[in-house]
């Protein structure tokens, strides 16, 4: 059964039940021998009209909840991807479950489906700089013919085809430790093995762990809601601030009152590693950025469809470029594309270097 559940003010309607079913497709549930699949599965809708006690706050431009959200860039990736600025562990955590969905898409080797999960350990310098990778964990689902003596099969085609090519030769060494599947078969998996519902993953969805969290998940949020929008331009202020060659590390935090749209707060915590005076750095963010939830979404475009991309392999430290979506109006076919993302950008690096001077 997949649940839709919330609240939401709209005069258009959605087909909400084969929106579901269609994601489910995609995800790659689609053998009824999962025990899940998206022809056969139930939908449940629950969905009502936004509280009018919330409404007051937001329908007048203010942040429609309180809260403390936070954005975290480093310089850690910047020799893997151009423009990552992500913690290390994470970086490969989730570029590895992004080359299992596309093994598994491209049938580089039969058996894979789409539960997986990983786990990197980096060992760091007393300067704070990653020096090795000491540990992969890598769980992924598989088809009941990796059963029993057949694992050690399925350990070595994710080790080739997985691990080895996400690693590279810069992070992969003879003495890394790799755990596959260690409690063995994973053939059950998806909401059939261990049901979950839209939010849990925050700190896999942000900088796992190693920048702060201030405990509000993104998915199934509109960009009225800080959860996701402050901390979508905290991060953008952040990596700025990094691209700029202010701070090697840098992490922001905003904080909102519901209802009110100025931030109650705006902070920066670079570690030691500035190379300004924070408090002119700071001085100049508030300059620079439009930090209302209304400038948020305008500056970045968030009312954008854009944020499907955003449910798997994280928020940040990629780009997927451009989205185009196929509309149909009074009978004609038109297509719009927009940009994914913007949070990314590092458009702001040369006007805060400026000011801080």
């Amino acid at each position: 059964m997949a649940v839709v559940s919330g609240e939401v003010t709209t005069n258009t309607s959605v087909d909400i039940d084969q929106t579901v079913r269609d994601t489910i497709e995609r995800i790659g549930y689609t053998d009824a021998g999962m025990q899940f699949d998206y022809k056969s599965c139930a939908v449940l809708i629950t969905l009502k009209k936004q509280s009018r006690d919330i409404a007051m706050g937001v329908d007048k431009d203010g942040a429609g909840d309180q809260g403390m959200m936070f954005g975290y860039a480093c310089r850690e990736t910047e020799a893997l991807e151009r423009g990552s600025f992500m913690p290390l562990p994470l970086f490969l955590s989730h570029r590895l479950v992004e080359r299992q969905a596309q093994c598994r898409r491209n049938e580089d080797f039969p058996g894979l489906r789409p539960d997986a999960k990983s786990q990197v350990t980096v060992e760091y310098s007393e300067s704070g700089d990653p020096v090795r990778v000491d540990t992969v964990v890598l769980s992924t689902q598989h088809h009941p013919m990796y059963n029993g003596a057949k694992q050690e099969d399925l350990r070595g085609h994710v080790r080739e085809h997985i691990i080895k090519p996400t690693l590279g030769e810069k992070w992969w060494h003879p003495g890394i430790k790799v755990h596959i599947n260690p409690t063995g078969q994973f053939e059950i998996g998806g909401p059939h093995g261990d049901c979950g519902l839209t939010g849990r993953k925050i700190i896999v969805d942000t900088y796992g762990g190693m920048g702060r969290h201030g405990g509000g998940a993104f998915s199934g949020k509109d960009p009225t809601k800080v959860d996701r929008s402050a901390a979508y331009m905290a991060r953008h202020i952040a990596k700025n601030v990094v691209a700029g060659g202010l701070a090697d590390r840098c992490e922001i935090q905003l904080s909102y009152a519901i209802g009110v749209a100025d931030p109650t707060s705006v902070h920066i915590n670079c570690f030691g590693t500035h190379k300004a005076d924070p408090a002119k750095i700071e001085r100049a963010i508030r300059e620079v950025f439009r930090l209302t939830p209304k400038g948020i979404i305008e500056s970045l475009h968030l009312r954008a469809p854009i944020y499907s991309e955003t449910s798997s392999h994280g928020h940040f430290g990629r780009h997927p470029g451009k989205k185009t979506v196929e509309t149909t109006w009074d009978g004609k076919a038109q297509s719009q594309s927009f940009e994914t993302f913007t949070w990314e950008k590092t458009d702001k690096a040369e006007a805060l270097k400026k000011l801080v001077g």
